[in-house]
């Protein structure tokens, strides 16, 4: 009865304290703000928007690919994560990731708790021109989107509660220490010399090997077992969700440069080709292959040379751009069809677009990479600097064990508090119904000039 009344009440119970306990943080006056660039507020502020137009843009994305039954409960997975990670945020996960160092492996949470100080402290070092509240929203809207990327690997078989609880774990034990390690001046990987412009690491590694242990720890759906093939709900919705997506990472990475300046502009300007040539590369790559140009195919290829040009975007030049989009689709690509050989279950291949996106593009931000684009940043080895590959390599390798081991701990520990996985019942149904008790329905459009009635999707 207790375990019951816990599983009902707890939740709410948590948030509830959550909220009691805010009251009761005392209030500072606003940094001067003389000090700041009125342009560089308003352009982070608007990438900052961009960022989070993105996770709806994901829901979008995935909702289109998974079964009919499990549109509904894929797109709130996503979506449910701007409700947790912004309380998290707040109350501690920013100060983990940016507040005062612990040995460069993590911040005090106490510098920022509950947000307490950030109106009125100095600008973040490496963005002096905006006030530090703005560029703790900012990251915010990083720290959203991350754990929904792991949504698209577990899709179909995962209790909703549970992947709540891995979103909290996965904030706290993997997403702010790799942000800390990363972009905090004194992180074990910023000291290194690793370059990470807007989150090659930090969210897209992090989330293809949480989504590799995912699949593992979950394992296989029935209808993958059976080889049943499971046709995507809903492909305009994948379209919606990639122009969603494409639109909301320009903030993403020209954000990055956290001002209004030349550098933003180059990073807009990747950012955008990368995502082209990749798209094409992936489609005419499948046609050499024997295939037909998919949508499905373009839509991916795009959102993996999104991927890929994320960690080098402030760093390699525009040219370079389209060699990494082109070249990123095409590994990813063989990654996809090397995955649909094996066992491994991971819905919708996010480990094979994301994680794998993802460190392709830190290792070609190693070879691509110039101080003619960002004076801040070095040369690569095309430009005659071959030990800076040497260290990208070195950041990905500890980036990848270290967010696939945390992560499968995580997963393994959620699974001894509560079953991770839905019955096989529960699958046969339909998580839409058997979690939410919703339904994604098939109506009926009727053309009034013919009479003639046509399916479609609302």
């Amino acid at each position: 009865m207790a375990k019951v009344l816990f599983k009902q009440w707890g939740p709410f119970a948590v948030l509830l304290i959550i909220a009691i306990l805010a009251l009761f943080i005392p209030l500072l006056p606003n940094f001067d703000e003389g000090k700041y660039s009125a342009p560089d507020i308003a352009f982070v502020l608007i990438a900052a928007a961009l960022v989070f137009l993105m996770t709806p843009g994901l829901a979008f994305f995935y909702g289109g690919m998974v079964h009919r039954k499990n549109v509904l409960s894929t797109m709130i997975k996503s979506v449910v994560s701007a409700g947790v990670i912004t309380v998290l945020w707040v109350v501690v996960s920013f100060s983990l990731a940016f507040g005062d160092s612990i040995g460069g492996f993590i911040g005090d949470p106490r510098t920022f708790l509950f947000f307490h100080g950030v109106n009125s402290s100095p600008s973040w070092s490496l963005a002096a021109t905006i006030p530090l509240s703005l560029f703790a929203v900012f990251q915010l809207m990083f720290a959203i989107i991350t754990p929904g990327l792991v949504v698209g690997a577990v899709a179909e078989r995962i209790r909703f509660t549970s992947y709540i609880l891995f979103i909290v774990l996965f904030s706290l034990f993997v997403y702010s220490p790799l942000a800390h390690w990363t972009w905090h001046p004194e992180g074990i990987l910023f000291k290194m010399g690793v370059l990470d412009f807007a989150g090659g690491t930090v969210v897209h590694i992090s989330a293809g090997m949480a989504a590799l242990a995912g699949a593992l720890v979950l394992k296989r759906r029935k209808s993958h077992i059976e080889h049943n093939e499971v046709p995507p709900a809903n492909i305009p919705y994948v379209l919606i969700g990639t122009g969603l997506l494409w639109f909301g990472w320009f903030g993403f990475n020209a954000g990055s440069a956290l001002g209004a300046n030349s550098l933003a502009v180059s990073a807009f300007l990747t950012t955008n080709i990368a995502a082209g040539a990749a798209g094409l590369s992936w489609m005419f790559f499948d046609v050499s292959r024997g295939k037909k140009p998919s949508v499905l195919g373009f839509c991916i290829g795009a959102v993996v040379g999104l991927v890929a040009i994320t960690p080098g975007a402030g760093f390699v030049s525009i040219p370079s751009s389209i060699f990494i989009g082109v070249i990123a689709a095409v590994i990813s690509n063989l990654a996809v069809s090397w995955k649909q050989k094996t066992s491994l279950d991971d819905t919708l291949d996010v480990f094979p677009c994301h994680g794998v996106g993802g460190i392709v593009g830190m290792l070609l931000t190693g070879v691509f990479a110039t101080k003619t684009v960002n004076s801040a940043g070095v040369d690569g080895l095309l430009y005659g600097n071959p030990s800076f590959f040497i260290t990208q390599l070195k950041g990905v390798v500890i980036v990848v064990i270290f967010s696939f081991v945390m992560s499968f701990i995580i997963f393994k520990l959620i699974n001894l508090v509560q079953p991770i996985r839905v019955t096989s019942e529960e699958e046969e149904e339909g998580l839409d119904a058997s979690q939410h008790n919703e339904k994604y329905s098939q109506g009926t459009l009727i053309v009034a000039s013919t009479g003639v009635e046509i399916e479609n999707t609302f």
